[in-house]
């Protein structure tokens, strides 16, 4: 009874890591569309549950009733943000008049942004879900039920800062921090399917004691790189925004690009090393296969959208692939701290 509990989580869990992958893809197919104020309020759409068709749906001052609001909730988190210490950002909230900025109506937009909130709803019901199952398991797998309380209350919180997101109109920092919480969410899930499933491992004859910090500078310089990314991003909105052909987009981009760009020769370079470390201590040959083949691929993408004029499709598939590049780093970290010849995580 407990093998089938055990077992049955750690499907669970490993269909909820996948689909918090396809929410990170989603999330870039909106971002890539220029999908993000596609509804301007949250939870809501419109303040419909559905949102509208056509713009006769809507009152002739939706602007201005979603500019009201808006303008109440950023004093508001402008308020929580100085009582947590952070003023000079509080102040720079309530001076940005751009944040105030309302987009006209556009449907194809609206549903997007929509059906990207639908799955992060399915999601959210898959850690719920998550959470319940590990009840089961709270006596005989204490760090399971620790840990899926953990990614519910990151969800919770991830939920909560995707309304600041909205709110604040998709100011660069908050859509930075709201990634970087997804990649949170993406190791709690790997950490919930680990710990729930009945790993089959033996120690290599040679070992390498530079790999484990090499493999934490990778991990180190993926994070890194997907943050001069999102700068990256931010730079493209503000050009997609002008009437400035794509042809002309990458050209117009400052030094955060030249930086997103110089920096994956250095993601390369270290990967290489610590595939060189694996292979030569004969460790973990399919996940560091892997890594490498994804780390190409992450370039190639990256190449594409500099000589190819950012083609759409290429976006969200360039951030995905930065998100499971991750996903696997974490994944191999795990399997090195695996010391036994055969062992049952607690």
């Amino acid at each position: 009874m407990k093998s089938t509990a055990i077992k049955s989580f750690n499907k669970l869990s490993l269909v909820t890591l996948v689909a918090v992958y396809f929410l990170i893809l989603v999330g870039g197919i909106v971002r890539t569309t220029g999908s993000g104020m596609g509804c301007p309020d949250w939870p809501k759409c419109f303040g419909n549950w559905i949102p509208p068709t056509s713009i006769s749906q809507l009152p002739s001052t939706y602007k201005e009733d979603f500019t009201a609001v808006r303008i109440k909730k950023n004093k508001k988190f402008a308020s929580l943000l100085s009582k947590l210490g952070f003023e000079s950002k509080a102040n720079q909230l309530l001076d940005d008049k751009s944040v105030l900025i309302e987009e006209d109506f556009n449907p194809n937009k609206t549903w997007i942004e929509y059906l990207n909130r639908l799955v992060g709803v399915v999601i959210g019901f898959l850690i719920v879900l998550l959470f319940w199952r590990s009840l089961k398991l709270r006596k005989i797998r204490p760090s399971i039920f620790y840990l899926s309380l953990a990614t519910l209350i990151g969800v919770v919180f991830q939920g909560w800062f995707g309304s600041i997101v909205v709110v604040t109109n998709l100011t660069t920092w908050t859509i930075t921090i709201h990634m970087f919480l997804a990649l949170l969410i993406v190791v709690f899930l790997i950490l919930l399917y680990w710990k729930s499933h009945e790993m089959n491992t033996t120690e290599p004859s040679e070992t390498n004691p530079w790999i484990k910090p090499i493999l934490f500078i990778c991990i180190a310089s993926v994070l890194l790189q997907t943050l001069f990314g999102t700068q990256v991003r931010a730079g493209i909105d503000r050009i997609a925004a002008s009437i400035l052909p794509r042809t002309e987009w990458i050209q117009n981009l400052g030094a955060e690009f030249i930086l997103h760009r110089t920096f994956s020769w250095i993601v390369l370079i270290v990967h290489v090393v610590l595939i060189y470390l694996l292979r030569k201590t004969k460790r973990e040959n399919a996940l560091s296969t892997a890594l490498i083949a994804l780390i190409l691929c992450g370039i190639i993408s990256g190449v594409t959208m500099t000589y190819f004029s950012i083609p759409a499709y290429i976006q969200p598939v360039h951030l995905l692939l930065a998100t499971v590049i991750f996903g696997i780093q974490i994944f191999l970290l795990l399997k090195l701290n695996t010391t036994s010849d055969k062992m049952l995580i607690n």
